[in-house]
């Protein structure tokens, strides 16, 4: 009986179900071109409505929220994170269409009101002239105005991090620009080295973008010559690059 009521108590319990866990930071980095295709096609259905690289960056923050919150469901996460995405962007569209047309209803409003002032007096009037006529205050004008202004800043420190590749940037790290001073350096070097005709012919065929034919119209040698000389000249290049 004893033996009975334990197995009883223990089909009561209640034991921890682990759900997987998923790498955020993986899940981002294989996801990044996912963003830029939902991007390009939001974008060709609304392309005066905002640039690319806004969605762009709009879906980027989406993903990482996707990634962060994401849990095996039995569906895979491109498909929430698609989910996610396209409606991070669409509701920024949204966001973005309702504040230019309110900007534009108040340009045309400070609009009308500067041309009355200046057929009226004849001069453009100041900011205190302005909110006179406007019956306005001059902080209410001044905040009046930058409404009118259409600008509109989204903050992301919430979802910002150095080590996302999401914000990643696309150019050469420091030590990529200090390698390739690096070695235009060794290289403009051992140029000089060379005799004047081999250095020549390099520059034109690598610099000036000139054929064979080109280079050898150039020269008064045949392209053949040319050609001949080129492979020489990087030949030696290549042993002055190496010593």
């Amino acid at each position: 009986m004893s033996s009975l009521n334990a197995r009883s108590r223990a089909a009561h319990v209640a034991l921890p179900v682990s759900e997987p866990q998923h790498d955020a930071e993986s899940l981002i980095a294989n996801h990044m071109a996912l963003v830029r295709r939902i991007a390009w096609h939001v974008h060709g259905r609304v392309s005066s409505a905002s640039e690319v690289e806004d969605l762009i960056q709009t879906g980027m923050i989406a993903l990482v929220e996707a990634a962060r919150h994401y849990r095996d469901q039995g569906h895979a996460f491109s498909t929430y994170a698609t989910l996610r995405v396209r409606g991070a962007m669409i509701d920024s569209l949204r966001r973005g269409a309702t504040q230019c047309r309110s900007a534009m209803s108040k340009r045309r409003v400070l609009a009308k009101a500067r041309t009355q002032f200046e057929q009226t007096r004849g001069r453009s009037p100041c900011d205190d002239e302005m909110a006179s006529a406007m019956g306005m205050s001059l902080s209410e004008y001044i905040r009046y105005v930058e409404a009118a202004q259409s600008v509109r800043q989204v903050p992301i420190d919430e979802h910002y991090s150095d080590h996302l590749m999401a914000f990643a940037e696309a150019g050469p790290d420091a030590c990529d620009v200090i390698e390739m001073a690096q070695s235009q350096s060794a290289l403009a070097k051992a140029i000089a080295q060379l005799p004047t005709r081999e250095a020549t012919i390099l520059q034109l065929y690598f610099v000036d973008e000139l054929n064979l034919d080109e280079i050898g119209a150039t020269l008064k040698v045949g392209a053949a010559r040319v050609c001949q000389i080129k492979k020489v000249a990087l030949k030696r290049l290549r042993t002055l690059l190496e010593e």
